[in-house]
């Protein structure tokens, strides 16, 4: 017949084993001297209060959720552009796409000159307008001709905006 030794695991496992059953005894000691402790008042569940119903009375007011546009007491003489003056040449080109490329004096008027999108060159006066926002020239230097767009304010009206074609070289 043959006799194994017990392996050092075996040993272990049993060592751990039998700790368990005198930790399950003091476990059980426990519960039981819980459970003979005289049971503790219960606090009450907190009183509900009744629904109370809102009724909503501000439906006349701003609604919160929609900007607002702040008050303004000069609509009526506000700045607009003129749709019944007669638009000019240069006013179908975007002021970006156009340059100074000079100065002309004639007969005592200071023009300056600018080339358009479709390569040409055009002269200008104070009080002409260029630009697709009604941009109206109101001085001419050498090397700046400064014009005044009116561009909307995004809140339903329009203002003046300040614009320039400085000469290139």
């Amino acid at each position: 017949m043959l006799h194994k030794r017990p392996t050092p695991f075996a040993i272990a496992l049993l060592l751990l084993l039998g700790g368990c059953a005198s930790d399950m005894e003091q476990l059980q000691q426990q519960v039981a001297a819980i459970k003979a402790k005289p049971g503790e008042r219960i606090e009450p569940l907190p009183e509900i209060k009744p629904y109370e119903s809102f009724t909503y009375q501000a439906s006349s007011l701003r609604s919160p959720f929609v900007p607002s546009a702040p008050a303004r007491g000069d609509i009526a003489s506000a700045v607009r552009p003129d749709i019944k003056r007669p638009r000019e040449f240069l006013e179908q080109f975007p002021l970006d796409t156009m340059r100074m490329v000079g100065t002309l004096q004639l007969q005592g008027r200071n023009y300056g000159l600018v080339q358009g999108k479709d390569g040409l060159v055009h002269r200008v006066l104070p009080g002409n307008y260029m630009g697709q926002n009604d941009g109206r020239i109101v001085s001419i230097t050498n090397t700046r001709i400064s014009i005044i767009e009116i561009v909307p304010d995004g809140l339903g009206g329009y203002i003046e905006r300040p614009a320039a074609l400085a000469l290139t070289e």
